[in-house]
């Protein structure tokens, strides 16, 4: 089992970056696909990125592509989401959810953080 903590929300304008990190607990962290996504108010729930337990496999929703990346640091137990080129848009609660194997995918995850709001001023 993991717990999982997301860090690094705020208030940012639009265009601004910002970074989001999820600090995991457990042993087995480097062998989770780790993945983010968003919550808009009124709005379903909304992948965002996906990573696999390497690093070396990323999926990014055409939404954020080119403007965010997921990352991680085994070391560290921690997935990071850097968000550049902020939009209205994003504003969200966002999310860090984990699943033990599998595809580096939308579907599937057992845990899940708290969540961090991001809020993106025009």
């Amino acid at each position: 089992q993991v717990q999982l903590a997301e860090s690094g929300g705020g208030l940012v304008q639009v265009g601004g970056s910002l970074r989001l990190s999820c600090a995991a607990s457990g042993r087995t962290f480097s062998s989770y696909v780790m993945g983010w996504f968003r919550q808009a108010p009124g709005k379903e729930r909304e992948f965002v990125a996906a990573i696999s337990w390497s690093g070396g496999t990323t999926y990014h929703a055409d939404s954020v592509k080119g403007r965010f990346t997921i990352s991680r640091d085994n070391a560290k137990n921690t997935v990071y989401l850097q968000m550049n080129s902020l939009k209205p848009e994003d504003t969200a609660v966002y999310y860090c959810a984990a699943k033990p194997g599998g595809p580096v995918s939308r579907r599937g995850y057992d845990y899940w953080g708290q969540g961090t709001q991001v809020t993106v001023s025009s």
